[in-house]
């Protein structure tokens, strides 16, 4: 069994793993680690919480000099609350080198000013950031990226999602021709792949395969919402039992901020996360989400991608992701994290069944509930009527005209007055079915009778 003490780290290292209580590698660390040491270009493919940050810190904080004062490693990632995850992922180690080694953060919504002048006094050696804001200062030449040996672009589908790719190839454009670079990404689209052609040098692509898409220790259900609000629905998810900390993603921002202000109404403490919010307030919120000040989290997908909460145990999707399915995975991903159970709950309405069958074409698989009385219980398979198929007589035509009579003046009962339309009308053919019997026997009879002949 592979231990980090494998891998020829630094002492201090170490001890930043084992106050970390990082026992042993995960999959993509102990695959990755030894080809980043040995300075090949990488590309790494896994699924979100499998660990990939650190197996690209660690390398990183290996290979840094502390007496070599300028930009040694950069690293980009597509939303400040990842930017902010990671810089505090690498202040933990960097505490327990024996030398100083300094770190840059450059994220969009801070000052812009202070960090350049603060830039012409000291070039930081390890510099963590958002696309925009780091191009801004290598652009304006605050930031001397071109003495850096190493550049992580982490969550590159992201990067593309938001449309940080061309960005991210003006940085990688102001590195020397010796540069090592990273990608890490938990897909790799075609338009990803144009740009590690373009930068790479025969690198290694490593898929670290799970063996399912979900965790096995997340419980997956399918609830439908057909003749239910769905606000209230979600409410009364969340009241059942006692669930930790709560994520609920809704596609949009107008969604998101429609059943916040929902929940706030019944009573809940939740949080509110989107794009529109201001920087600064963002990072508030974050914080003190973090700090579990806040039991409940409404949140669209992309903002909620730099949520990286240790004990999240339920996650609600109020609706299936409409832009790409993936996102429905790291949604999910969410919860169920290092072993831990966790339990992902997906609402649907009739009209989203396509979705649902594509999210099992892609290998994941539903059980499938519903709220009733209070509980949440085993319900049946929505698939059933597909094999089942019931003995239905057909109509004849004035029926037919009944029924859509009917249909057009919808009123309450109107079910009841169809079915009771149709007794009638087959008590009536009974009748004169009874009817046409008795003069046909009658007919006979007279004929076979010798009184007529």
């Amino acid at each position: 069994m592979t231990q980090f003490s494998d891998f020829g780290l630094k002492p201090f290292i170490l001890q930043a793993l084992d106050a970390l209580k990082f026992t042993e590698p995960t999959a993509v660390q102990e695959k990755l680690i030894p080809v980043i040491m040995r300075h090949r270009d990488v590309v790494g493919q896994s699924a979100t919480g499998s660990g990939k940050t650190h197996a690209f810190l660690l390398p990183i904080f290996n290979q840094l000099d502390p007496s070599n004062e300028s930009v040694q490693a950069v690293i980009t990632t597509p939303s400040r609350e990842l930017a902010y995850q990671i810089l505090d992922a690498a202040k933990q180690i960097a505490k327990f080198s024996p030398d100083q080694i300094t770190i840059g953060s450059y994220v969009g919504g801070t000052d812009k000013k202070r960090q350049e002048d603060r830039l012409k006094k000291e070039q930081p050696q390890l510099i963590v950031g958002t696309p925009g804001r780091i191009w801004d200062l290598i652009k304006n030449g605050g930031l001397d990226v071109h003495t850096a040996s190493q550049l992580v672009i982490d969550e590159a589908d992201m990067t593309l999602d938001m449309g940080f790719l061309d960005v991210v190839d003006h940085i990688a454009a102001s590195f020397g021709k010796d540069v090592q670079m990273m990608v890490f990404s938990a897909t790799i689209p075609q338009k990803i792949t144009v740009f590690l052609k373009k930068y790479m040098d025969n690198p290694v692509i490593e898929e670290i395969p799970v063996s399912s898409i979900i965790s096995p220790t997340i419980d997956n259900w399918l609830i439908s919402t057909k003749g239910q609000d769905k606000n209230q629905l979600i409410y009364r998810l969340l009241t059942v039992g006692e669930p930790y900390l709560v994520l609920i993603f809704a596609n949009t921002r107008k969604r998101v901020e429609e059943l916040t202000d929902y929940l706030r109404g019944q009573g809940l403490k939740v949080a509110m996360v989107h794009g529109g919010i201001k920087p600064r307030e963002r990072k508030q919120i974050m914080k003190r989400i973090k700090n579990l000040d806040f039991q409940f989290v409404v949140a669209t997908d992309l903002a909620a991608r730099g949520i990286d909460i240790e004990g999240v145990s339920h996650v609600i999707n109020d609706d299936i992701p409409t832009e790409d399915l993936e996102f429905f995975i790291h949604r999910v991903g969410r919860t169920g994290r290092n072993g831990m159970p966790g339990t992902s709950i997906t609402l649907y309405s009739p009209d989203e069944e396509q979705e649902v069958e594509e999210l099992e074409k892609m290998g994941i698989h539903f059980k499938p509930k519903a709220y009733k009385n209070h509980e949440i219980i085993d319900t049946y398979d929505r698939n059933r009527r597909a094999t089942h198929h019931k003995k239905r007589e057909k109509l004849d035509p004035t029926m037919i005209g009944l029924i859509k009579k009917k249909k057009k003046h919808v009123k309450p009962g109107y079910k009841r007055q169809i079915k009771m339309s149709i007794a009638r009308k087959e008590e009536m053919d009974r009748r004169v079915s009874q009817r046409e019997q008795s003069r046909a026997k009658r007919k006979q009879r007279k004929q076979s009778s010798n009184r007529y002949k």
